[in-house]
């Protein structure tokens, strides 16, 4: 069973806040690799020392409250991040709101007003870039360097490489942008997923033999547009199928639209939430001249996704529940 997960904000009271927790602190997009490394040693802390573990991280994400007129793709909304973050085995997160207060606290106000005064944390662990404080001046030196005065345990994990190359949540983006979807896959450690509501769309798909499920995407997201073998969560229900994510140019070139056709399903989806995780990318979208190379193309399509989704059977995130 998994373990019980707890969402501790600004507004919890000291008193349900557990003391001598060890925290792990991020701002965790994606909860990549390099991220689960640090939640690792945290884990590790805690088991030593007898004490719960917890995720420390910010909402909204520092950079919009910096750059608020410019676009972040995010690799997960904050629910996403929460719903990873509990299926690592943590106790619980943090949610600490970054706002306008938060961005003018120093380095040593936010280490003994929030990590010992209210949180009354007995270790941290941190990832070698990670800063915090008004100016970024608090960093994984400052910490160790506070940690004997404070009686508390640091660890400071170094960057997680793959080919020599950094984990990050940058690249993560890029591999996105650009379709490499293995290369994501293999940094996030499963595949990239996003959760939305199905919605009306125009119903072509009837017409053309594959029905889909329409999702609309984050103004934001930087997904490649293209065709994708994708497997689809419906609660504990794994389903399999292709989807297009783009401006279908066959039709109408309209705004960004995700597409999902179901592989051997029948039913009403319309209004239920659904987990989409992108398996393989499988071409760019493109624009026909007629409905019958369409549909010759799409059943291409789905023969390729089926491929890719046999190849890789049991992959989708692990994803907990949040309280």
């Amino acid at each position: 069973m998994a373990p019980h997960f707890t969402v501790i904000r600004d507004t919890t009271p000291d008193s349900a806040i557990p003391r001598g927790a060890v925290v792990a602190m991020g701002n965790f997009d994606g909860v990549h690799l390099g991220h689960r490394a640090v939640i690792a040693a945290a884990l590790d802390m805690g088991r030593a020392h007898g004490r719960p573990a917890l995720a420390l991280t910010f909402e909204p994400h520092p950079r919009r409250f910096f750059s608020p007129n410019t676009p972040q793709f995010r690799l997960t909304d904050e629910t996403a991040k929460l719903r990873l973050l509990a299926g690592t085995g943590l106790a619980g997160a943090v949610v600490m709101t970054f706002d306008k207060a938060r961005a003018g606290t120093s380095a040593q106000d936010f280490i003994h007003h929030d990590l010992i005064g209210r949180l009354g944390v007995s270790g941290i662990a941190v990832g070698y870039d990670f800063h915090f404080g008004k100016g970024r001046v608090g960093s994984p030196s400052l910490l160790v360097n506070e940690a004997p005065r404070l009686g508390i345990e640091v660890d400071v994990q170094a960057h997680v490489d793959i080919d020599e190359r950094p984990v990050s949540s940058s690249a993560i983006r890029i591999a996105l942008a650009e379709g490499q979807l293995d290369e994501a896959t293999t940094m996030l450690g499963a595949p990239w997923f996003i959760t939305g509501e199905v919605i009306h769309g125009e119903k072509r798909g009837r017409d053309l033999g594959y029905p889909t499920a329409n999702i609309r995407l984050d103004a934001n997201c930087g997904l490649k547009h293209g065709i994708y073998a994708v497997r689809v969560g419906r609660g504990a229900e794994r389903l399999d199928g292709v989807a297009s994510f783009g401006r279908r140019p066959t039709f109408d070139n309209g705004a960004p639209l995700l597409e999902i056709f179901l592989f051997d399903f029948k039913g009403d989806l319309y209004g239920q939430a659904l987990d989409c995780a992108f398996i393989g990318f499988i071409r760019e979208e493109l624009k026909f001249d007629s409905l019958e190379a369409l549909i010759r193309q799409m059943d291409d399509d789905s023969a390729r996704a089926r491929a890719m989704l046999a190849a890789a059977p049991g992959a989708f995130p692990r994803l907990g529940t949040i309280d």
